[in-house]
């Protein structure tokens, strides 16, 4: 049994492991931020920017040693006393013991400060969330339960300090103050702020698994139990059917273990971690739960019930329970007490009216020939934060219960983050802000809105969020008007229900996906044209896939040649439905196709009179002009031509030694006219049954598109648009199931034929076999269902953003109420 002291020693060797590791790890940031400064001097750029630059890689190269310097000493630090004194900005005073002495405004500079290190901290715990997860358990275990390891206290809540050095938080601001220390600016922040946030992230996690790899080897929680990770049925929640912290239905013989892997890697799964799938070496592509990989990890976050997201959200509902622990237990809506409804009103005008003349700031702005969004940014910014902070406490001394003050400051700090993300473009932030009170208001008579991902309010804030993020300043390109206007008339429809709840929220968030179908087809220009070829291409494969089962069904009892037949159904069925797209079904050269299919049949049946025969050969130059000229069309190739040539000219010599069976006249004629009218037989291809008709339809469906096939298409006319026919890595089923839920409107980054860029998902087929993405410079690029599963599994297409807009928010959120849970409970 290990004592108490000896606890305490295991958790002050495993923090100076810890420093070690960090301190080891500054060297190769340090170098590569050095580096990544100077790749900046060959971007293009304008003058001025170039100026910039070349001073900011002086800047480094010169105070590049002191910047490590001052981190490795303030680590050491604070691994003995916690979070130093800011050297940038001064400390507020602690919460209820300010005083008119000590009361001042807070400058900009320390607002930055805040926004810049809250950045910093996300940006690691993003990648080291699972690590810091590990090593908080068993840090507190060992300091606060004297180290002795059992199953009770495996299910203890413990927390770190607020100030402690193990935070993201705190090695966020000692990070920051070193970088102001040695004498940088935050422009050259802002210049190097990618470089800066992955390079400290994979610094940090490799330290968190190096301290968590010595306490397993050590005996401390080798396993660290995730039961505490599900919310426990309440004694008052007596029905059959409740909500779990995942947003699916409990009771009705559904468990969280239930779900495998669909859960991921996530808390929700109700095991414990085990050591190997806890810590895998950084960057490793090890499993998290045994059978989980990293890229099967990655296909459950882009779904709404992936694990990252209930995970988020589990901390959330944990911390709320032993603060507030009413808070989320009603099972149904709960009334609003008379003065914060009256209150919320109260903000919502307040809200509307400042924001109508940052409309009009913005607008003057446009007119004075200023960048749109210039002034937004400036009226977003510390007003803006300053207004949401009075408007929250006003909210809070209105409320009349500790479970809606608690609602009120959950719900200022996501939206605080949001307003503050400057990827969204400032004209859609400002109306991303009138939506606060009406979410206040859902999330006071819905608690499950902090419960599930699913919730309608949440989802159409990340649903609009996930289209405009692509819209940032590295793009050069600004919000459509159309879907700006789109973006106000929803909210502008949501303030108009305030009393509807989550009805409002689904309905809008209908006619929001119906918005982004219509725009991207009819109004965006990027992606119009693209949208329009590609619903060709879908017409021609379901027209293919038709003429298949139709072929297959009207030849099932005739006796056709094995080499015809294949033909027919492989080769020939593409040809009809290409022609029937690019000139119409009634259109004479695909008639011409039809009566040449009806020739071949004829032609390969047994001729046994010399008549049939010197009809045959009569019919045999024009039979073989059209087949060709139809294989042409078809887009295939001459070689592949003449071996198809050769296989039904080894058919036509069966057919003359009358080894081949003989169709009659009737069969012949009644073949001519299904023929004649096929596209009145053609089948839906989703109803067909059959197993032989399920085969062609898949045969045809993972057929290969080809790029000079899908442009003749377009009539030579859509030089911007590419189609993906190789590359990636053969992607498993879950690659597939991922592919199937990408939405229209979303952002990825696409790493094809050497370029590495944003793309924006603008259009996906009915049965979602095609998807069709564009570029802000308007190039579309088409691919398959597999292809697209396959770019997922390699990690050449990615999302742009890791989460969602509101599981950002919330671990935004998450990072202060840490910090201070006690601000859910009080009035002020």
């Amino acid at each position: 049994m290990v004592t108490g002291a000896a606890s305490q020693t295991l958790a002050g060797q495993a923090r100076r492991l810890f420093t070690e590791a960090l301190v080891k790890g500054l060297d190769g940031l340090v170098q590569d931020v050095a580096e990544a400064a100077q790749a900046l001097l060959d971007k293009p750029s304008d003058h001025a920017a170039m100026l910039q630059r070349r001073e900011l890689a002086q800047r480094m190269s010169t105070l590049a040693a002191v910047w490590r310097s001052g981190m490795a000493n303030a680590f050491a630090q604070a691994a003995l006393h916690g979070l130093p004194v800011s050297r940038t900005a001064g400390r507020a005073p602690a919460r209820g013991q300010a005083t008119v002495d000590t009361m001042a405004l807070v400058d900009d500079k320390t607002i930055e400060l805040e926004i810049m290190s809250s950045r910093l901290a996300l940006a690691v715990l993003d990648r080291a969330s699972w690590e810091f997860s590990d090593l908080r358990s068993r840090i507190v275990h060992l300091e606060q339960h004297g180290g002795v390891q059992s199953e009770a206290q495996g299910e203890l809540h413990g927390e770190l300090q607020a100030r402690d050095f193990l935070r993201a938080q705190v090695l966020a601001r000692i990070v920051i103050d070193a970088w102001y220390g040695a004498g940088f600016t935050r422009a050259d922040w802002r210049e190097l702020q990618p470089r800066l946030h992955a390079g400290l992230a994979q610094v940090v996690e490799s330290a968190y698994h190096e301290a968590n790899r010595w306490l397993i080897e050590q005996q401390v929680l080798p396993e660290v139990n995730l039961r505490q990770f599900i919310r426990r049925q309440r004694a008052h929640e007596t029905g059959s059917t409740r909500t779990s912290v995942s947003g699916m239905p409990t009771g009705s013989g559904f468990s969280p273990s239930a779900t495998g892997a669909h859960t991921g890697r996530g808390p929700d799964t109700g095991h414990s971690r085990s050591p190997a799938a806890r810590n895998p070496a950084p960057g490793a592509d090890a499993a998290r739960l045994p059978g989980l990989t990293q890229t099967a990890d990655r296909a459950s976050v882009s779904s709404h019930g992936s694990a990252a997201a209930h995970a988020v959200l589990g901390r959330l509902n944990r911390l709320v329970d032993r603060q507030v622990p009413n808070l989320l237990a009603p099972t149904r809506p709960r009334a609003l007490s008379p003065a914060l409804s009256e209150a919320i009103d109260h903000a919502q005008v307040g809200i509307q009216q400042r924001l109508t003349r940052h409309g009009d700031l913005e607008t003057a702005s446009q007119s004075r020939g200023q960048t749109a969004g210039q002034d937004g940014v400036a009226t977003l910014g510390p007003a803006l934060l300053d207004d949401l902070d009075q408007r929250r406490q006003r909210l809070k001394r209105a409320a009349a219960t500790p479970e809606e003050r608690a609602t009120i400051e959950i719900v200022a700090l996501l939206f605080q983050s949001i307003l503050t993300d400057d990827r969204i473009p400032a004209t859609v932030r400002v109306w991303f802000a009138r939506l606060q009170m009406p979410v206040l208001r859902v999330a006071v008579s819905e608690p499950d809105f902090f419960a599930t991902v699913d919730h309608p309010a949440r989802r159409l804030i990340d649903r609009m969020g996930a289209c405009v993020l692509g819209f940032d300043s590295g793009t050069g390109v600004n919000v459509g008007e159309a879907l700006t206007k789109e973006i106000k008339r929803i909210v502008q429809v949501v303030e108009a229900y305030p009393d509807t709840g989550r009805r409002v929220f689904q309905t809008v968030l209908k006619e929001f996906e119906k918005f982004l179908d219509h725009w991207f087809r009819n109004e965006n220009e990027a992606s119009r044209k693209g949208v329009s070829l590609a619903q060709q291409v879908e017409q021609r494969e379901t027209m293919a896939i038709q003429y298949t089962i139709e072929l297959r069904r009207m030849l099932n009892e005739m006796p056709v040649q094995d080499p015809v037949r294949h033909f027919l159904f492989q080769v020939w069925a593409d040809v009809l439905a290409t022609c029937g797209v690019r000139h119409g079904v009634h259109d004479p050269q695909t008639k011409a196709m039809k009566r040449a299919a009806a020739d071949l049949i004829w032609s390969a049946s047994a001729k046994v009179t010399r008549e049939d025969r010197s009809e045959v050969i009569r019919r045999l130059p024009a039979l073989l002009k059209a087949l060709r000229q139809g294989m042409g069309i078809a887009g295939i190739e001459s070689t592949r031509q003449d071996e198809h040539i050769h296989q039904i000219n080894d058919a036509l010599a069966a057919a003359f030694t009358a080894k081949a069976a003989v169709i009659s006249h009737e069969h012949l004629q009644e073949m001519m006219e299904r023929l004649e009218t096929l596209e009145q037989l053609l089948p839906d291809v989703t109803a067909a049954t059959d197993a032989a008709d399920a085969a062609d339809a898949a045969d045809v469906a993972d057929a290969a598109l080809d790029e000079s096939m899908i442009l003749d298409l377009s009539g030579h006319e859509s030089a911007d648009l590419e189609i993906v026919t190789e590359g990636g890595t053969p992607p498993t089923q879950a690659m597939l199931a991922w592919a199937r839920e990408l939405q229209v409107g979303s952002w990825y980054m696409l790493d094809h034929r050497g370029h590495n860029e944003p793309v924006q998902l603008a259009w996906q087929g009915a049965r979602r076999r095609l998807s069709l993405f564009v570029t802000v410079k308007g190039r579309c690029v088409l691919f398959q269902q597999q292809r697209l599963a396959a770019y997922l599994h390699a990690g050449l297409l990615v999302p742009a953003q890791d989460e969602s807009l509101t599981v950002r928010a919330t671990r935004s959120a998450l990072a202060k109420l840490d910090a201070e849970p006690s601000v859910l409970g009080s009035a002020d």
